[in-house]
């Protein structure tokens, strides 16, 4: 919802959001750029006009985060990891689609936009809420592949550290999901088919960060499911000498993981 403002004040603001979707939308990349600054510009000078008018904004300016330019592309990641801590919750209506499009860059065989996308990523942990993102980057792994999928599952396991003490239901609703999905499927010594990528370890790293915050529950969730990953019960009952919680805390390591994966 916009702000408001007196007459003059519209003008000027229907003037500056004009200004910046021709230049967000430009076909030179050079304007494309400037847009870009303009609008970064914008989130440190005049915040409450970006807040107030963030839909129609992003709706140009995200475009610009897979740009077919690479300077567009790299230059708009790097900006928005500047919004981020500017925009902070003005950016939950447009928090999906932009979370989609830097996610789509962590395949990039360009190192500088590989490492700003990341940097977004780490940006928008740090900064916004977790209990958001958490929907968002669990959404967002099905849709993956290669090195993406390992990316969006290694924050994964820090956003259950952060959320499960306030939120429980929210991580079980939308993680373990996940964790399920990833013991279903994985064959061989830990790969994903179809998504191109090697996830054992990330997966690891995830169980055993819900198994810190869990306990004995993530067993228990484990039991209501198909038999390849009911084995993660009866496996981990094996490898803790039969009882329900492990010796320590170094658990969810590869070798016992494989145990529980699909037979291939």
């Amino acid at each position: 919802m916009g702000l408001k403002f007196s007459g003059s004040q519209r003008l000027c603001v229907a003037e500056q959001l004009r200004e910046l979707k021709e230049l967000l939308s430009a076909k030179e990349h050079q304007a494309r750029s400037e847009g870009v600054r303009l609008l970064l510009q914008c989130c440190r000078n005049h915040r409450g006009l970006v807040s107030g008018n963030v839909i129609q904004i992003f709706d140009d300016f995200i475009p610009r985060l897979q740009d077919s330019n690479k300077k567009v592309n790299q230059h708009a990641l790097e900006s928005l990891t500047q919004m981020v801590p500017l925009l902070k919750g003005s950016l939950h209506p447009v928090l999906i689609p932009v979370i989609t499009a830097v996610s789509d860059n962590l395949n990039s065989k360009n190192s500088g936009i590989y490492t700003a996308a990341i940097q977004v990523l780490d940006t928008m942990i740090a900064n916004l809420d977790n209990l958001w993102l958490l929907q968002a980057f669990a959404g967002r792994v099905r849709f993956l592949c290669g090195r993406a999928v390992r990316d969006i599952t290694e924050r994964l396991s820090v956003l259950v550290v952060s959320v499960y003490p306030r939120k429980p239901q929210a991580v079980e609703r939308h993680i373990l999901p996940v964790l399920w999905y990833f013991l279903s499927n994985m064959i061989g010594s830990g790969v994903l088919p179809g998504h191109g990528g090697y996830v054992r370890l990330v997966v690891s790293k995830l169980a055993k960060s819900l198994q810190e915050q869990m306990g004995s529950r993530l067993q228990e969730y484990a039991s209501s499911q198909s038999t390849h990953v009911k084995r993660l019960r009866s496996s981990g009952d094996k490898e803790w000498g039969g009882k329900k919680t492990p010796p320590s805390g170094d658990i969810w390591q590869p070798k016992p993981l494989l145990s529980w994966r699909k037979d291939g």
